[in-house]
């Protein structure tokens, strides 16, 4: 057999094409558990929860946990880059603060332009605070836990310092219909909470800056020599972060007809990661599901759903929350001694 002929020894074997099936799980396998959860509420409460299956109990659920999404899918990203923010309540009150503040009193008496306003200068204003989260990080090396604290502790007290500490009270329809407004009998605030998790699901799955996001927080030093811009996209999740903070913001109050600083966005930090945490996000980073946080953030107001429907009152709810999140924390660490 001539030199030329012979089958190089080196070459590295052909890859089989990955099958439909395989894809199929590789995107089910992290969002399994909390699918599984949600389908066994789901069956439980159809069978002995009276009146569970109505469109106004579906409605309930869902803008019960709208707010939560919305800011879960920003915590989703901080999370997969391994970082954490305890401020996410604090902005959306920053947020809510500053809306009344903008079209009961707008410039020039134009009522038109102080709406517009309190839709964008509000959730651009948490944007930038979430950024400073970002710059404390990566400019000064700051732990994000200690870093987060800071507007954690400072924020509300920002709110409260633009209302004089008072309740600000309001009719508006044209703001409030980001809250209360009913498109084809869907509440617009589901529509727009879905509408983000599916934008940035494919951000995550398709785009560089999805894979680059996954790098940073799988390992950091890694994605540094391979040329990911760490800095950049720390700063960047930080900033989307606060933006979807400030938007949740804007949906309380627009609900409520009101602006407490003292109330809007408390203990949201914690539904959040518990939502993130239950959906099968790896906590130390690397790996992420926004179809999981939604999922995550469904299966804990349905246990707290079907606690109250039974008389059990909402703190044994709270309790219920802290042994999930311990439960889903324990499977992610077993998985990864697996």
């Amino acid at each position: 057999m001539n030199v030329s002929e012979r089958a190089p020894t080196d070459a590295p074997p052909a890859r089989a094409p990955r099958s439909p099936r395989t894809d199929l799980l590789s995107v089910l396998r992290p969002i399994l558990g909390p699918l599984i959860a949600l389908a066994a509420l789901l069956l439980f409460n159809a069978l002995f929860t009276p009146n569970f299956l109505t469109v106004q109990t579906l409605n309930v659920n869902l803008t019960q946990v709208a707010t939560i999404v919305i800011v879960g899918v920003g915590m989703t990203l901080v999370i997969a880059t391994g970082g954490i923010d305890l401020s996410v309540g604090a902005l959306m009150a920053i947020s809510g603060a500053l809306a009344p503040l903008l079209f009961l009193h707008p410039p020039l008496g134009n009522a038109a332009l102080g709406v517009a306003l309190a839709f964008t200068v509000p959730v651009l204003t948490a944007g930038a605070f979430g950024l400073f989260n970002g710059a404390l990080i990566t400019r000064f090396g700051i732990q994000p836990f200690i870093a987060t604290l800071v507007l954690f502790i400072a924020g509300r007290g920002i709110a409260q310092v633009l209302t004089n500490g008072q309740l600000q009270t309001f009719t508006n329809p044209a703001f409030q219909y980001v809250g209360l407004g009913r498109p084809l009998g869907v509440p617009f605030q589901v529509i727009l909470m879905l509408l983000i998790v599916a934008l940035f699901a494919w951000v995550l799955a398709r785009t560089v800056f999805g894979r680059h996001v996954l790098a940073v927080g799988g390992n950091e030093r890694a994605a540094r020599l391979a040329g990911v811009p760490v800095a950049r996209v720390k700063l960047a999740v930080y900033g989307l972060l606060g933006l979807l903070s400030g938007l949740a913001g804007l949906i309380v109050i627009a609900i409520n007809s009101s602006s407490d600083a003292n109330q809007v966005g408390l203990n949201m930090e914690l539904d959040a990661i518990a939502a993130v945490a239950v959906g099968g996000t790896a906590l130390t980073g690397g790996r992420a599901t926004i179809i999981g946080t939604l999922l995550g953030a469904l299966v804990i107001q349905l246990i707290r759903y079907t606690l109250l429907a039974r008389g059990i009152p909402d703190a044994a709810a709270l309790v219920v929350k802290a042994v999930i999140i311990l439960f889903a924390v324990y499977i992610q660490r077993a998985r990864r001694a697996a």
